[in-house]
């Protein structure tokens, strides 16, 4: 483990990553209120690898998916996507690129009026040259895969918060990312079920060589990382061994994390 005092995430030149930031900066507001929320982060994934990003409530974290899932305009710095540049591209190019990566947020964002597993096959759907019977197939088993082989049919309101993380996560892996950011996927999850989604997950980028990066208050999923980032005030103050790093942030556990989120 080591520590700086502001960026601690050491950028390895040359090489392919999956994602790739430098000097990154990010406010919210103008003049007497603008509030800055990323402060020169450095950050690289390499495909293959699973990071765990984690730090208190109001840190930054979301705020750094959304811009590394080409959600949102990079204000200042350098943000490499999949060997794409974000800052300065056009919002055509940021959907594009947006069909590579997977997201999971904390929101689950299913369209209430579709089942779920039309829901996933959305996901499905952003892969080329498939028919409309593999694409089908594929959701299908996703959805058995989380879980879910007796809830496809369902409508979100029809599920409960984490059978709709779950169909969510599903339709995430469908698409097949290189690339996949995912806040909180286990904290509507119990124990047995959130272990099955993070070996999901770690699997993905085993035998895909999908980029990992995982916003998390769960110390229980630390044996999947690679590396854990602790960001405090916009910043990246720590990298290291999971339960090392873990042990010295002096997190709340994971319950008490869900309740202050």
């Amino acid at each position: 483990m080591h520590s700086t005092s502001s960026l601690a995430v050491p950028v390895r030149p040359g090489g392919s990553a999956a994602l790739r930031v430098r000097g990154l900066n990010h406010w919210y507001g103008r003049g007497g209120t603008r509030r800055q929320v990323l402060q020169g982060v450095d950050l690289e994934l390499r495909p293959g690898e699973v990071v765990l990003l984690t730090g208190p409530s109001g840190c930054g974290k979301t705020t750094l998916l959304t811009l590394v899932g080409a959600l949102r305009q990079v204000m200042e710095g350098s943000v490499e996507v999949l060997g794409q540049e974000l800052a300065g591209s056009s919002r055509a190019e940021r959907q594009q690129l947006r069909r590579s990566i997977g997201m999971i947020f904390q929101g689950h964002n299913l369209l209430r009026c579709l089942s779920a597993e039309q829901n996933v096959q959305m996901g499905a759907d952003l892969l080329p040259g498939l028919s409309y019977r593999a694409r089908r197939a594929r959701s299908r088993e996703w959805l058995r895969r989380v879980g879910l082989a007796d809830q496809m049919n369902q409508l979100p309101h029809d599920l409960s918060g984490g059978q709709k993380q779950r169909v969510a996560i599903a339709r995430a892996l469908a698409a097949e990312p290189r690339l996949l950011l995912a806040d909180e996927p286990t904290a509507a999850l119990d124990s047995r079920t959130g272990r099955e989604i993070v070996d999901l997950l770690q699997g993905l980028a085993r035998g895909q060589g999908c980029g990992v990066l995982m916003v998390t208050h769960d110390p229980r999923i630390l044996d999947i990382a690679d590396r854990v980032v602790r960001m405090e005030d916009g910043r990246l103050v720590e990298s290291g061994e999971g339960e090392r790093l873990w042990g010295a942030s002096r997190l709340p556990d994971a319950g008490e994390a869900r309740a202050v989120e």
